[in-house]
């Protein structure tokens, strides 16, 4: 049984980054809850511009294509078809869009960023690396394996997580199942979340 955990979805977090950072409400079905982290919102910018009211009404297309993309289990020839193209290619450029997927700057490019995105990637890699087993007996997948065998049998391969808020869990594509890292830290939480993948 081979399960691949995905802690760090880049283009998730720059969205979720982005939501809290530039104090973005926007709607839709099915949205992902606050990160748990409160320190974006400490330094979030108030009221949208012109430049910024955009932004709320993409979000959660652009949330969705994401996490579709997060979803899906790359194809590992990728990288040696990648070899064979030139740079500058539409060929290259098919490939990587496809290996790297959606994003918020395809959209929006990098103005959303500011330094506190950095200072914020900083320290949620090292609160990640405190969050780590200290033994393999406290894995959260071994914690939780006769939930976790069910759903590898039913074709789980993947779990992503993301820092937001109480339990958020929803079934990404055929074999991957997005959680919260407070879902995935707590055994019987975790637990009922990989019965959704049956």
């Amino acid at each position: 049984m081979l399960i691949t955990v995905d802690d760090d979805p880049s283009t998730l977090l720059d969205l979720l980054w982005v939501r809290e950072a530039w104090n973005l409400h926007p709607v839709g079905d099915d949205l992902p809850p606050l990160l748990s982290d409160d320190s974006v919102r400490a330094h979030a910018q108030t009221g949208l511009t012109d430049a910024t009211a955009p932004w709320v009404e993409a979000w959660p297309g652009i949330w969705n294509a994401c996490s579709d993309h997060a979803g899906l289990i790359q194809d590992s020839t990728v990288f040696d078809q990648l070899q064979h193209t030139l740079d500058g290619s539409p060929e290259r450029a098919d490939l990587l869009a496809k290996l790297f997927g959606p994003s918020w700057n395809d959209s929006f490019g990098d103005d959303a960023f500011t330094e506190q995105r950095e200072t914020w990637n900083v320290a949620r890699f090292h609160a990640r690396t405190q969050r780590r087993p200290t033994s393999v007996d406290d894995d959260p997948e071994r914690l939780s394996l006769r939930a976790l065998i069910p759903a590898w049998q039913a074709g789980l391969t993947k779990i992503v997580t993301i820092p937001c808020q109480g339990s958020y869990t929803r079934v990404i594509g055929q074999h991957t199942l997005l959680v919260t890292h407070e879902t995935r830290d707590d055994h019987e939480r975790y637990s009922e979340a990989l019965k959704q993948f049956r």
